[in-house]
C-alpha cells in the first residue's frame, strides 16, 4: 500500500520497473493507459517534448542530406512505463534476397 504512493523516481519504483519482463511490458503497453503509469503527467509531457525535439533534429538532418543512403535512422522515442524498446526491422540478407527472387520468378521455395 505504501509502495503505491512512492514517487516514480524513487529507488524502489525504479527497481520494480526494471524487474518487469518483456511480457509484462507488452501487457502494459497494450492497455494503453498512460495515466495509470508510474510517471507523472509532467514527466510524460517532458518525454513527449524530448521526442519532438529529436524528431525535428532528425528531419532537419534529412532535408539537408542529398543522398537517402546517408540519412540517419529516425530517433528512438524515450521509453515510457509500460512500453518496451522498439523492435528492430528485419534486414534482408543475401540468402533471403535470392530466395525471394526465385519465388518472384515462379520457382519453388
Amino acid at each position: 500500500m505504501f509502495i503505491e504512493h512512492l514517487p516514480p523516481e524513487s529507488h524502489t519504483m525504479t527497481a520494480l520497473r526494471n524487474e518487469l519482463t518483456s511480457l509484462q511490458l507488452a501487457e502494459q503497453a497494450d492497455k494503453g493507459e498512460p495515466e495509470k503509469g508510474r510517471w507523472s503527467q509532467q514527466e510524460q509531457l517532458l518525454a513527449a517534448a524530448v521526442d519532438a525535439i529529436r524528431r525535428l533534429e532528425w528531419v532537419l538532418i534529412c532535408v539537408n542530406t542529398e543522398k537517402k543512403s546517408q540519412r540517419p535512422d529516425p530517433p528512438e522515442p524515450m521509453r515510457r512505463p509500460g512500453a518496451g524498446p522498439r523492435k528492430k526491422k528485419a534486414q534482408l540478407t543475401e540468402k533471403s534476397a535470392d530466395r525471394l527472387l526465385k519465388l518472384l520468378q515462379g520457382g519453388a521455395a
